[in-house]
């Protein structure tokens, strides 16, 4: 994912530690934990503890899947090459 919209990265986020990138990387983090264990939390209070746990799961699967898809599956990790 680039750090903006064009795929230039602009002189205002040089010095800048939260770049567009990784602030989208922390929101879909904590979405992806927090928003499905709340769900979990109030189906479980609700008597649906079952259907809680596959709410969870899905939940930090598709974040799982979308930190994977997003950020680490573009990146080009290769060993060393022989000379």
């Amino acid at each position: 994912m680039a750090d903006s919209v064009d795929g230039v990265d602009s002189a205002d986020d040089e010095g800048s530690f939260f770049t567009r990138d990784k602030l989208l990387l922390l929101v879909v983090v904590v979405t992806g934990i927090v928003l499905p264990g709340l769900a979990r939390r109030f189906l479980g209070e609700a008597g649906y503890a079952n259907v809680g746990t596959v709410v969870f799961v899905l939940g930090y699967a598709g974040m799982i899947f979308l930190v994977w898809y997003g950020w680490i599956r573009p990146l080009e990790l290769t060993g060393p090459i022989d000379r």
